[in-house]
């Protein structure tokens, strides 16, 4: 298990679902961190946090309002820091179609705000949580993550003489997280609906829990050589068999794919393929060889038993192996969502 005795940690956007939990589950493993720094705009959600995580019971918390727009804000922030999670992002895809520069100034300037303070304050170790929706992208939210995951694995080129590493997490959705789709079709079933609206009949997606995409991050701070983006194994779902989980007497309705929607995730194409090394419970996306390489793939294989991806392999949604079945998601909603919840 990872030890952060004496550690301090920063999170951004650490008032969002995987903040709360991210920050759960270190207090449970390492109560002797030496201090855990939560960073958000929202003050609204600081206060709510702080009812559960409060300081008297939790010393080593610091609630730090702030905005990863704003560098000198966050070189503050940064200050004294050894482990930076980059969680925060502007995420809702049709949002961000209808506020293209919103996005833009948030997920990319953002990302370079962060790698600049980290480089400026001595961080040791920076992992940013990317999405499936970077991979291969067809919107804008998508396309600034797939930006924002470049950044950071080329801060690595520009890290000199600095005992600094950068690395990225991308998975695919995250359940019972705000706006995800269990709690969305749980909300019309409690609130009376007359039906559930599914985008699309032949529409996938992945499934990872907070946990494991926590225990993705807890991997990175203590895996990573700088410049990976891993991606877990996880299982898929159909939306329409969520919905007949959930509300099997509701009818469903076909509303349409919304802006920038796919019907399927991706989270490795086929391009990525040559770069991709299976480590077993995860893969992991090398950065390409260059003059500024620090360690070559055959380094990687040696020292974590990889082994290569077929080349064209590509890992999406709808190619999966792993399906969750209807009755697995009724037990998933119970587990990680509502746990009062019965058919």
């Amino acid at each position: 298990m990872l030890d952060l005795k004496g550690k301090s940690v920063l999170i951004t956007g650490g008032t969002g679902s995987f903040g709360k939990m991210f920050t759960k589950l270190i207090l449970e493993r390492n109560p002797d961190v030496q201090r855990l720094v939560i960073l958000s705009r929202d003050e609204q959600k600081h206060f709510q946090m702080a009812q559960e995580f409060n300081n008297i019971d939790y010393p080593q918390i610091r609630y730090f309002i702030g905005d990863v727009r704003d560098k000198d804000r966050l070189i503050r922030a940064f200050e004294g820091i050894d482990i930076v999670i980059h969680a925060a992002a502007m995420k809702h895809v049709h949002l961000a179609e209808y506020n293209p520069m919103e996005c833009v100034k948030t997920n990319i300037n953002g990302a370079e705000n962060v790698i600049d303070a980290a480089l400026r304050c001595g961080v040791q170790d920076v992992v940013a949580l990317s999405t499936d929706k970077a991979a291969a992208p067809i919107n804008l939210y998508g396309a600034t993550k797939l930006a924002s995951d470049k950044l950071f694995i080329a801060a690595n080129n520009i890290k000199g003489n600095r005992n600094i590493k950068f690395s990225v997490v991308r998975y695919g959705n995250v359940m019972g997280s705000n706006g995800s789709v269990m709690p969305f079709f749980l909300n019309k079933k409690k609130n009376g609906a007359e039906y559930l609206p599914i985008t699309d009949n032949r529409m996938t997606r992945f499934n990872i829990s907070l946990e494991d995409g926590c225990e993705m991050v807890f991997y990175a701070i203590e895996k990573a050589w700088g410049g990976e983006v891993f991606v877990p194994k996880i299982p898929s779902y159909r939306i329409p068999d969520v919905a007949t989980a959930i509300a099997p007497e509701l009818e469903q309705k076909n509303v349409g794919i919304r802006p920038g929607e796919k019907l399927h995730e991706e989270m490795i194409t086929s391009s990525d393929s040559y770069n991709t090394l299976d480590l077993g419970k995860y893969y992991a996306i090398l950065p390409q060889k260059s003059i500024y390489s620090t360690y070559s793939k055959e380094d990687y294989k040696q020292a974590f038993d990889g082994v290569d991806v077929p080349e064209g392999f590509s890992y999406d949604s709808n190619n999966n192996t792993d399906w969750e079945t209807i009755e697995s998601l009724r037990e998933l909603v119970v587990e990680h969502v509502d746990p009062n919840f019965k058919i």
